[in-house]
């Protein structure tokens, strides 16, 4: 009788312990005792969207400070290809060498004039991106977000983008003169002597550059550099994660 009680009691202990299993199961994983919480799909697509604004924010000040492009030796803008003649040549103008220092740095100053337009530009392509799209970027590899806006976004960015590198370029930013005045003045002051018998001689051949289109390409692609470099810090550093969604959502990559 002793053993029966006995056994009658171990399968009640039991059977209680498995229902109580399956209740705990059920919970919340917050009451559960875990300290896991779950991300909704709102939130995942809330905190990459947040990630982004403030990431391009970031590349925006930084590119768009003085020096942002002049100073940053892995972004600063270069006499285009097209124009490697003059640089080749440049004994050749009168004063030549000065001309390009001062182009160099008008080019720069524009950049760093024109990207700041860039935020709401940028803004509006990360509201419209789809919640599918969000989730699959959050989970994909570090400038996946980047990527993402560079595919789909580039060609309408750099029409938009083009008409303020434009306007920068017109503008008197480095000792009263414009790019566009500085470039004229050093590509027409080495086509006069391309054309000349002693050009000839030289092998120099007229330069032609589209100053708008190629500053243009180069700040974007600057911006898209800076963009990524913060996308990637968001998600593998947590301390810039600036606030707590970002901390939510990016703390489960951690855990990859």
């Amino acid at each position: 009788m002793k053993k029966l009680i006995l056994l009658a009691s171990l399968g009640l202990s039991i059977s209680v312990c498995s229902q109580f299993k399956q209740i705990v199961s059920k919970l919340p994983t917050s009451l559960s005792g875990t300290s896991t919480k779950s991300v909704s799909n709102s939130e995942n697509v809330a905190g990459l969207k947040n990630s982004l604004t403030v990431g391009i924010e970031k590349a925006v000040a930084n590119l768009g400070a003085e020096n942002g492009f002049y100073k940053n030796e892995a972004l600063k803008l270069l006499l285009p290809p097209e124009a490697q003649p003059i640089m080749k040549n440049i004994k050749m103008v009168p004063g030549g060498q000065s001309l390009i220092d001062k182009t160099v740095l008008a080019m720069n100053r524009t950049a760093e004039d024109a990207v700041k337009e860039a935020t709401p530009i940028f803004k509006t392509a990360i509201i419209n991106m789809s919640v599918t799209d969000a989730v699959g970027i959050l989970f994909g590899n570090n400038n996946a977000a980047t990527e993402y806006l560079r595919k789909t976004t580039y060609s309408q960015l750099k029409a938009a983008f083009a008409p303020k590198v434009k306007a920068s370029l017109d503008k008197p930013l480095v000792a009263n003169a414009s790019t566009t005045e500085t470039w004229n003045t050093l590509s027409s002051g080495y086509n006069k002597v391309a054309k000349t018998t002693a050009g000839s001689i030289y092998g120099m051949k007229t330069v032609n550059v589209d100053m708008e289109n190629y500053v243009t390409e180069k700040a974007l692609d600057a911006l898209f550099i800076k963009v990524a470099d913060e996308e990637k810090s968001i998600r593998t550093n947590p301390s810039a994660r600036v606030n707590d969604l970002l901390k939510k959502v990016f703390g489960q990559l951690d855990k990859k």
